[in-house]
């Protein structure tokens, strides 16, 4: 088995629509996914972000407040699978609760080292 993280862009918009209630719900939905996919009976790893940060460039001489980017362009969290390759890390990714709220899950093969 290979690593894989999904990275979480988007779908902001939509959820921030949601009553109490319904964001509630909607968090719900996905403990009960990220225990789908898992190999295990524990949740697969992976947290929701912040949307502050910083960032730093020019080999830390720059520090500026952000990511300040487009919505949906925006990592909002991330998880780390276990797939056999990438086609089977994309099966996997389809239930994801993000897709409700027009987000778009990035999937990228992690390296050894």
């Amino acid at each position: 088995m290979k690593q894989f993280l999904y990275l979480f862009r988007g779908g902001d918009d939509g959820y921030a629509k949601l009553s109490p209630k319904e964001m509630q719900a909607h968090m719900a939905k996905w403990g009960e996914w990220m225990l789908k996919i898992s190999q295990n009976d524990e949740p697969v790893p992976g947290l929701p972000l912040q949307n502050e940060g910083k960032v730093v460039s020019k080999g830390g001489e720059l520090i500026t407040d952000g990511p300040y980017t487009e919505g949906k362009e925006i990592v909002g969290g991330y998880v780390l699978v276990e797939a056999n390759d990438l086609d089977h890390a994309v099966t996997i990714s389809k239930g994801c609760p993000i897709f409700d709220f027009g987000g778009i899950v990035e999937i990228r093969e992690a390296v050894p080292m």
